[in-house]
């Protein structure tokens, strides 16, 4: 059967809204999947390149970063090639930031309190009021400013509210309040904590993440752990899943992510077996091969199961909207719940996405 109809565990925490380009965060809006290159900026084609795989994964907001002159130089021409709004790190060098939004940026990620006096957030908050472009206050707790540290002794939930509400006072004295704020860290405890109390004293939109989350092995699961429980509280407007690996996969697990907890739709859901003494076919290898072969056939908002016995493999497969219970050298396939085809174990992958495919189809056609 079809997706039920979504229903998040947590009505979504109130907050104002801002566009990164033409993409709302906030407000209501659905909650976003960020995801920033990993190449040299300074390399137009590598990243450009790199940008539309991440759309490709689902990725709707990327972040570049801009370190340098040249990559400042360079950062325009990404922008207008870019498929989808780029959001421009800066760190330190006010000059980069005036220079990233008069190239194209739909956002400026800045820490105000980290590029110098009052009147160089003056001139930032000026050129993003004349662009029209929101401000994503970064917090990290790997580099929170000294003064903090030594007031709370370490980098606690405390400290990084205290240093994302400071920075947010720098922008509103200059009466900018088209804002996002992140807090990040890498242990899920702390992120959370934070984030909890940061939520319960501003409106603004938040961007969430658990940052250095490590390989995608150990990542996924403290990103999944970290962003879940703020998720499943109504907390977070956009996410980025930051791993030790390739951006593309950040992007498919945040969304994976967002399905889970009922605030995403479209893409498809496999529901596979983990495997036991029972199995007669080669369950891992099909399921993997199966995934693989549906991502190449794109978002369908299906549900497909790959059971590997007798035992509770054809009950599962017919209450997806195409399933396939493997047996003693032999493949059933079921659509909604009728019995489609028999077919050899070596057949099964060839012809289920074969039945995939033309489900999909008959899906477009009859909208």
């Amino acid at each position: 059967m079809s997706e039920p109809e979504l229903i998040p565990l947590s009505p979504r925490r109130k907050t104002r809204q801002i566009l990164v380009g033409g993409v709302p965060v906030g407000g209501g809006a659905p909650i976003t999947v960020q995801g920033m290159t990993k190449t040299d900026s300074r390399d137009v084609e590598a990243t450009v390149r790199q940008i539309y795989d991440y759309a490709a994964a689902g990725c709707e907001i990327v972040r570049v970063s801009v370190p340098t002159q040249k990559a400042g130089e360079v950062f325009g021409e990404i922008c207008a090639r870019s498929p989808i709004p780029v959001v421009a790190d800066i760190h330190f060098d006010h000059r980069l930031a005036l220079m990233a939004a008069d190239g194209g940026a739909a956002c400026l990620r800045i820490n105000p309190g980290n590029i110098g006096g009052q009147d160089r957030v003056k001139a930032v908050v000026a050129k993003a009021g004349e662009k029209g472009i929101p401000i994503r206050i970064g917090v990290n707790a790997g580099s929170l400013e000294k003064e903090l540290l030594e007031k709370f002794g370490h980098a606690t939930p405390e400290a990084m509210v205290a240093s994302a509400l400071h920075h947010l006072e720098l922008l509103e004295k200059e009466g900018f309040t088209h804002t996002k704020i992140s807090l990040k860290a890498s242990d899920v405890v702390r992120t959370v904590q934070a984030y909890r109390l940061l939520a319960s004293q501003v409106d603004c939109p938040l961007h969430l993440g658990i940052t250095e989350a490590g390989t995608p092995w150990g990542g996924t699961i403290r990103s999944a752990a970290g962003m879940g429980i703020l998720l499943a509280e109504g907390i977070g407007d956009t996410i980025r899943v930051s791993l030790t690996g390739p951006g593309t996969e950040e992007c498919r697990v945040g969304h994976e992510l967002l399905r889970s907890l009922n605030l995403r739709q479209g893409g498809f859901r496999l529901v596979s077996c983990p495997g036991c003494g029972r199995l007669q076919v080669d369950q891992h290898r099909l399921a993997r091969e199966i995934e693989e072969g549906l991502r190449e056939i794109g978002d369908s908002g299906l549900t497909y199961a790959v059971m590997g016995c007798a035992v509770n493999g054809p009950g599962e497969a017919k209450d997806a909207d195409l399933g396939v219970a493997g047996g003693n050298g032999e493949g059933l396939i079921y659509r909604k719940g009728q019995l489609l085809r028999k077919v050899k174990e070596e057949e099964i992958l060839t012809a289920f996405l074969e039945e995939a495919r033309r489900l999909k189809a008959e899906r477009e056609t009859a909208v």
